[in-house]
């Protein structure tokens, strides 16, 4: 396990570099140009290049060893992080900060591209789980990836609000290109044992394996199932993604707002090490299902009022849940589908799945910003709503929130009444 706990490490100082400037850049959007649009086609864009790019970042993950791999992806970030950095010196402020400037886009667009490589890093990093822990252990394994996250989505959440409000952009992108390359020449010391690559001979040379995914995927009862449940489910959750950063910072300034999401991501910390005690149970597939019942209840009623402690509260316990949900998808994957195969099904499943979310981030964008918030602030909104969310500067944003966390609640108890349902629990039951 000691070579696990290496590639851990390594993993927490990348998600903290990554992250760090995702955050900040999405603060630094929504206060320069104030609009929920921008954001919303940010965040959707991330996740459409994610769902273009896991295919093959799946397929590269089986043909090579995942220390190459990730090697690859941390130059990659590394080199768009100083191209980002270039422009932020060269480019003049005003278009920098215009929302309608091609330079706006092209400048968020380097970053996001670095944080889209890192997705391969991810992919290959639960391939690396299947390899270095034993099966039985991998579900606490996984809680323990969790946690890492979780403390680096605490560190810099704080510390990119800060960034942002004490700082600025500037020296936040600084501050990121020197920790991306601290994280890259640590990650060539980390050692991986893997003396050879598990290939599979219908991979061959292919550049994209569509059809290995597919079979493998088809050669497991209930999994596709699994697949198109988790897509749902982000489809509903492309709705949070775009607007739970508008509305906290409607409720709290930069700096504050930061803190808050430092403080409640203590959450995502004590979620995965729940895992990391206790498992998942003998059924993953339940643990899932029921975990998203609680996310769709808080959905409902952690923005019912403009309170800033209901939101932090809805937010951490969102938090502490969480990170089940993630392990358990995991731990069913790399239990049931070969190991020669796990980097293209790993792939085809975050595409699948992740395309769902900038479908729902680009079309809420628009609809908030010009239909639900506006009618919110009309009295005829008011009298429709107001027994429900009570009065406030963001209510339109909070019956976005109730209306979506309904169809979430809906999805997962047909998912329960389902026969996949039955059939991959059985499955993973007996390998």
């Amino acid at each position: 396990m000691k070579y696990f706990y290496q590639v851990l490490i390594n993993t927490l100082i990348a998600n903290v570099t990554t992250s760090y400037l995702w955050f900040a850049l999405t603060f630094w959007v929504y206060l320069e140009t104030k609009s929920v649009l921008a954001t919303a086609i940010i965040g959707g864009t991330y996740m459409l290049f994610v769902a273009v790019c896991s295919i093959i970042f799946g397929t590269i993950v089986d043909h090579n060893k995942k220390k190459t791999v990730m090697v690859y992806s941390s130059v990659f970030t590394f080199a768009t992080f100083v191209l980002a950095g270039v422009i932020y010196i060269l480019a003049p402020k005003s278009s920098l900060v215009d929302w309608q400037s091609w330079l706006f886009w092209l400048f968020a667009g380097i970053i996001l591209a670095g944080g889209v490589i890192e997705n391969m890093r991810n992919i290959a990093l639960s391939t690396t789980v299947t390899i270095l822990v034993p099966k039985e252990a991998r579900d606490r394994a996984n809680g323990l990836v969790g946690t890492v996250q979780g403390v680096a989505f605490m560190v810099t959440s704080v510390f990119s609000g800060l960034s942002i409000g004490l700082l600025g952009m500037g020296w936040t992108l600084a501050i990121a290109t020197v920790l991306t390359g601290l994280a890259l020449a640590h990650l060539l010391l980390v050692k991986i044992p893997e003396d050879h690559i598990v290939h599979d001979p219908e991979l061959g040379d292919k550049k994209i394996d569509l059809h290995g995914s597919f079979t493998a995927i088809r050669a497991i009862p209930g999994l596709w199932w699994l697949i198109i449940f988790t897509t749902f489910n982000n489809l509903v959750g492309g709705v949070f993604m775009a607007l739970m950063d508008p509305y906290g910072l409607t409720l709290f300034s930069v700096e504050w707002w930061g803190t808050v999401l430092g403080i409640t991501s203590t959450g995502f910390i004590l979620g995965g090490m729940l895992v990391a005690k206790f498992g998942l149970g003998k059924n993953p597939v339940r643990t899932m299902l029921l975990v998203n019942i609680g996310v769709a209840l808080l959905g409902m009623t952690f923005a019912i009022r403009e309170w800033w402690w209901l939101y932090a509260i809805g937010i951490w316990l969102f938090m502490v849940i969480m990170p089940i949900a993630e392990a358990a998808e995991q731990t069913i994957i790399q239990r049931v589908v070969p190991l020669k195969r796990q980097g293209r099904v790993f792939g085809l499943a975050q595409a699948i799945e992740s395309a769902s979310t900038p479908i729902s981030a680009f079309l809420i964008g628009p609809i908030a910003e010009f239909v639900i918030i506006p009618f919110m602030k009309t009295p005829e909104g008011k009298a429709a709503f107001g027994w429900l969310l009570g009065d406030g500067e963001a209510r339109g944003i909070a019956l976005v929130f109730v209306l979506a966390s309904l169809v979430m609640l809906a999805i997962v108890i047909a998912a329960f009444l389902s026969k996949p349902y039955r059939r991959l629990s059985a499955y993973y039951a007996k390998v």
